[in-house]
This record gives structure tokens, sequence and C-alpha cells, in this order.
């Protein structure tokens, strides 16, 4: 007989008496010894956490909760009111809108800063001003492709991002302030120079920078944006049920929508006759 596939996994698995995750008995060494944040991380990486590192992991994840009355969370309670027997349904529909704008920076900002620091075959920089030249020759590269720089720029926070200074407190106190903080926080220093005006960096990019410096897979760290939003996703969940505004921002636009002439876009005619 044919050897019976196997498939092998170092995360959960089942007897008829026990649970293990990750190599440990869920029930006796995981449940109420391990913190979510942490067991977070630990299933991503399959190691432990250092305690520095689950403090300034744990520190992204509240930084990217919530952040208001976004797109993600009006469309999660938009959801909730067209199908509220489907809370699975309004969580994926804010989570799906997780992009290039909202929430998809933290990725982009941690591979961009990656790809600028792939190019120092001689090793990362020394110190602050090393690494104000490679943040200057990386706003100038951008600049002539004509191409945004993650992280850099909020619509609201327009003074600077709270949330940014503290997380690299945070990583500095814990010995965790690696080459994508360092080299984002140049392009904070310099980028004025390059561009003639002064933007702050965002929270979404520190995120990426710090989440980079931890070590965590690039492939990953929009999933970890993703988790973090989750929880915030649930409260705004929690306080539609409470307190609903849906019905509310769902009327405001169906009581105040004007009908305009059709005006079809260059060549529609043509491609509806052809």
């Amino acid at each position: 007989m044919p050897d019976k596939p196997e498939y092998p996994t170092a995360l959960g698995a089942s007897s008829l008496d026990s649970i293990t995750l990750l190599g440990q008995d869920l029930a006796t060494e995981v449940m109420g010894e391990v913190g979510f944040g942490e067991l977070a991380f630990w299933l991503a990486t399959q190691r432990r956490p250092t305690r520095g590192e689950t403090r300034v992991f744990e520190a992204v994840l509240a930084a990217l909760a919530d952040h208001g009355f976004t797109p993600t969370a009006i469309t999660t309670r938009l959801t909730y009111l067209s199908a509220p027997d489907s809370v699975q349904g309004a969580l994926a529909a804010g989570l799906l809108g997780g992009g290039s704008r909202f929430l998809g920076v933290t990725e982009d900002c941690g591979r961009f800063l990656h790809d600028a620091l792939s190019t120092q075959a001689d090793g990362h920089p020394t110190d602050e001003a090393g690494w104000d030249d490679l943040a200057l020759a990386t706003v100038r590269s951008c600049r002539e492709a004509g191409r945004m720089i993650p992280g850099l720029g909020h619509h609201v926070h327009k003074q600077g991002d709270p949330r940014t200074p503290r997380l690299f407190q945070l990583a500095t106190e814990e010995g965790l302030f690696g080459p994508h903080l360092a080299l984002f926080a140049a392009i904070g220093r310099v980028h004025p120079h390059v561009l003639g005006r002064t933007l702050p960096l965002n929270g979404a990019g520190v995120c990426g920078a710090a989440l980079a410096d931890l070590g965590l897979p690039l492939e990953l760290l929009r999933a970890f944006a993703l988790l973090a939003r989750t929880a915030g996703l649930i409260g705004q969940l929690a306080e539609e049920i409470r307190t609903p505004v849906a019905n509310d921002i769902f009327l405001s636009v169906d009581l105040n929508n004007r009908a305009v002439p059709p005006h079809p876009a260059d060549g529609g005619e043509a491609s509806a006759s052809g």
C-alpha cells in the first residue's frame, strides 16, 4: 500500500485528551498564561517573542485598532445595517477595505523601507548623517520616478501623527529601534529639502517600519494591520448596536442624491456600438 500523505504543522493539533499549540499544552501552558498579542506573534514566527518584542508588537496593534469613522468602519456599520444576521459579513466587509489608503500603508511602507535598505551593499549607515544621506537618495529617487513615499503624510494629522513619536520611543526603550525605523525617521528629517514642504510621518507607516524591525514576514505586515483593525471593527459594531448611526449615514446619501444625465466615458458610445 502507498504511504499515507502527511501534512506537517507546528501549530494546533488534537488528541483524545489534549490539544497542543506550538508545542505547548493549550489548556495548561497557553490559556491564562500567554496574552493574545504575544500568541499572534508566536503563531506567525513560531518563536516566542521577548517581553520587549511583545510590548512593541502590541503597541502596533493598539495604534492600528481604530481611527474613527474611516471607510472600513463605515462599511462595517452599513453592512450590519443591511444584514444584521451576518456579523461575520460586516467584519469581512470592513477588512476588505484595507488597501493602499487605509491599513495597507503598513505593508507598503515596510516593503518600501526594506527595498531601500537592500540597496546598501556595504551595510547600513552607522550614524545620523549616513542615514540622512540614504534617506535623501531614497526620496529623490521616488520623486524622479513620480512615486509616492508610503508612510509620509496624513489627511488629519497634518502637524504630526501622535502615534509616530510614541512608537519610536517604545522601540528605543526596548532596544528594537532597527534599520527600518532609522531610515523612516531620516526620511522624516530630510524630505522637506526634496519635496519643498513638510509632511508628517504617519502612524500606519511607522507601524510597518516597527513590524519589519521585529523580523516579521513582509508578506504578513498587512495581515497584522487587519488583525488590529478587527478589534476596532468589533468595537464599531458594539457601538452601532448601542448607538446606531448607520441608518443616518444611509439616509443622508439616499435623501440627498441628485439625478444627472448619463455621461458616458470617452469611447463609451463607440464601444457600445461596436
